[in-house]
């Protein structure tokens, strides 16, 4: 049978790293196996569809690489591919009933006073409320006269309360659960929508869906879905229950937290493809445990056997390596492409932006710390005069004092201020002076950035300062040593 995946997402916001990973591992595993991976859209939850979301779904599939074979624009035989449309065709209730004739669902009348005062059991920490089957028992005729004066009603599962129920994951096994905790969950409500759960199990039956990749917070809800297809003699998907991922401090990715989606890390100046490698990277390992992976090579490794059961920290400072790792492969004319808004931003000044760039790639992460590494060159900081001392240099303050009063007049005389004339320039001071290089740079360098770290050297930053920048920073040096 052909691999058929799905990802079925609810048009409710930006794209959750979570939900990210879920659709990159369901295209991984379709693509693995030469088989096809669909887009679903699941907008059932009215109260909680967000204007656009839709389109940040298309937007975030595409510019990850995850392309769908089927989904709304590409009809693949099995539309409609959005759960409001085919909620029209009337397919939610035609099964819903069919469950009913077989005294696999109920309809439910109970208003809301009546639901609020049934009991309520804590599970997991969270209060919940059993219903009590009472409109089970409800005769044909009762039922008639109800649907007849119009009265609201949901239709409910109606799930044993003795016995087990066993289904089977691929990660977890077989897992068994006792029929009694088994809630009659509503699969139709009083709106006429179908809930999240029973659209699920109706779409991925007729749209011939064979992996179910999600979360596992929905394996206690599996035992429900697997009595559904049994009920209406439908083959069970093969079900892969994904690991939860957490932050450093091994909770909930949140949105307080910065990077819970991926367009969040986008705007942090992360890139596209080191945050889908990484994002393969939370639950899933190779066997050679390589972590480096264009998409294509991802499609070949993976393999969901692999996949982890416990929780995957997401770990920001391991994506921001790994995004470093991929701007130092890039090749230059992208990453300046890329790197010279970031540029822009901060420097107005007529400056070598190619040259900048050339000097930060291999020593950002990502692209918001180009700001952190050049900021200096739009303006002087001001900076500890403590950073003039330097053991390995062999410099204090006295000694670069004297260096930088010496270097004024030469520098001041220099017209050619290109990196190779100045660096000469001064290599012939070194020289004359019996100094080591570092005895002279070193302050320079100091001086003209007011940094103690720099993506340069002291003779690449004086050439893209220019000269009269370059002698005002030295002059200033000179004025702050000698009051200090």
């Amino acid at each position: 049978m052909k691999v058929r995946t799905r990802y079925a997402p609810s048009p409710t916001g930006r794209m959750h790293v979570g939900n990210l990973r879920s659709a990159l591992y369901e295209f991984l595993i379709a693509k693995h196996a030469g088989g096809d991976f669909m887009l679903r859209i699941e907008d059932t939850d009215q109260e909680r569809f967000v204007e656009g979301a839709t389109e940040i779904i298309y937007r975030t599939l595409e510019k990850t690489g995850l392309k769908h074979d089927e989904g709304p624009d590409k009809d693949g035989g099995y539309g409609p591919y959005v759960q409001s449309e085919r909620m029209k065709t009337g397919i939610y209730m035609k099964y819903a009933k069919e469950l009913i004739d077989k005294g696999e669902a109920y309809y439910c009348f109970c208003d809301k006073e009546r639901l609020e005062s049934l009991k309520t059991s804590v599970v997991d920490g969270k209060e919940i409320t059993v219903y009590d089957k009472h409109c089970l028992h409800l005769s044909k005729e009762e039922i008639e006269k109800n649907l007849a004066e119009g009265k609201p009603f949901v239709i409910r599962q109606n799930n044993p309360t003795t016995g087990t129920t066993t289904f089977h994951d691929e990660l977890y096994g077989d897992i068994t659960v006792d029929n009694s905790e088994l809630d009659d969950m509503i699969l139709i409500k009083s709106d006429g929508y179908p809930t999240y759960n029973f659209a699920n199990v109706i779409d991925d039956h007729t749209m011939n869906i064979t992996h179910v990749v999600r979360g596992n917070e929905y394996l206690s809800s599996s035992p429900k879905y697997v009595r559904l297809y049994e009920a209406l003699g439908w083959e069970v998907p093969t079900y892969i229950h994904l690991p939860l991922i957490t932050d450093e401090n091994h909770k909930k990715l949140s949105k307080r937290s910065g990077h819970a989606s991926f367009e969040d890390l986008i705007e942090q100046g992360f890139i596209t493809e080191a945050v889908v490698n990484y994002i393969a990277l939370l639950g899933w390992s190779p066997e050679d445990n390589r972590e480096i992976f264009t998409l294509d090579e991802l499609i070949e490794k993976f393999d969901y056997h692999r996949i982890n059961k416990s929780p995957s920290v997401f770990d920001i400072q391991k994506l921001r390596w790994m995004n470093g790792e991929y701007i130092k492969m890039m090749d230059f004319d992208k990453f300046y492409e890329s790197a010279l808004p970031y540029i822009k931003e901060v420097i107005t000044k007529d400056m070598d932006y190619k040259k900048i760039a050339e000097m930060i790639k291999t020593r950002i992460e990502t692209y918001r710390y180009i700001k952190d590494h050049i900021d200096f060159l739009q303006e002087l900081p001001e900076y500890d005069l403590h950073m003039y001392e330097h053991k390995k240099m062999k410099t204090d303050m006295d000694s670069s004092l004297k260096v930088l009063k010496e270097v004024l007049p030469i520098l001041e005389a220099q017209e050619d201020y290109s990196n190779d004339a100045l660096y000469a320039t001064l290599c012939d001071y070194v020289a004359k002076n019996e100094y080591k290089n570092g005895y002279v740079m070193w302050p320079i360098r100091t001086a003209v950035s007011g940094k103690q770290m720099t993506p340069g050297g002291a003779t690449e930053l004086m050439a893209l300062l220019g000269k009269e920048e370059s002698l005002k920073r030295i002059r200033k040096g000179i004025e702050l040593l000698e009051n200090r």
